[in-house]
């Protein structure tokens, strides 16, 4: 089944909303406060298509509703606090110190995933439909930098002058890590020429660690903050058959 099949390569980019340990969890304002950037390139190996002699394989159902996905992808995006604990009429020292808190994270993502199609692969390949959805989950491995600092000062060397308690005792980090996540995608691809798509992604990426963003505050006492990191990115693409 895997012995003769095609390749395809395409391009990647969209915003990518982040999710984390700045402002609360399922907040709306840090949802759409916090929104930064993915590009990358992906790989396709098309299981119904034969490159060797520009023909489909022999038909099964895996080969013509599955395609096998790999792709590298780098994402950045700055944090800030967003919502009602850092409005603007609040002048307390709590809101003061979340509103001198910025991060930044950067994120090189490399995984593989499996996309299912409901439409048969060769007749959207043959031009006798013009678009086809697909579904995908998948897994990732991520190398990820994270950068946090305060207004009032440097956090490493001032960490009890600049950042709440909850920020304090070795609940930031600013060095670089290995953690992995979990993908699920919902999509389609648009028919363009014989050779080519033009694909709409959107996916939903959870982070098997807190850290993605440097910072873990105690999720017992802080149960605003529970929830592990996680992201969702909007992609339009383009994929070229090779």
């Amino acid at each position: 089944m895997f012995s003769q099949f095609s390749h395809e390569i395409g391009i990647i980019a969209g915003p990518t909303a982040f999710q984390s340990d700045y402002g609360e969890d399922k907040n709306f304002d840090n949802i759409k406060g916090n929104i930064g950037y993915s590009v990358g390139i992906v790989h396709y190996m098309n299981l119904a298509l034969n490159s060797d002699c520009d023909c489909f394989n022999r038909y099964t159902y895996f080969n013509d509703h599955f395609m096998i996905r790999n792709e590298l992808v780098y994402m950045n995006v700055t944090l800030d606090h967003f919502g009602k604990w850092v409005d603007p009429s609040l002048q307390s020292e709590v809101a003061n110190s979340l509103r001198a808190m910025h991060g930044e994270v950067n994120v090189i993502d490399f995984g593989t995933q499996l996309e299912y199609y409901p439409i048969p692969l060769r007749e959207f390949i043959s031009g006798n439909y013009i678009f086809v959805p697909y579904f995908a989950m998948g897994t990732q491995a991520n190398y990820y930098f994270p950068s946090n600092y305060s207004d009032y000062g440097n956090i490493i060397t001032q960490n009890e002058e600049v950042f709440l308690p909850k920020y304090q005792n070795g609940q930031v980090n600013n060095g670089a890590r290995v953690a992995f996540s979990a993908t699920a995608n919902i999509g389609i691809k648009i028919k363009l020429t014989r050779d080519s798509d033009l694909m709409v992604d959107m996916r939903y990426q959870f982070y098997f660690s807190d850290w993605i963003e440097g910072m873990k505050p105690d999720p017992s006492i802080y149960t605003e903050n529970q929830r592990n990191d996680s992201a969702v990115t909007l992609s339009l693409g383009y994929i070229f058959y090779l």
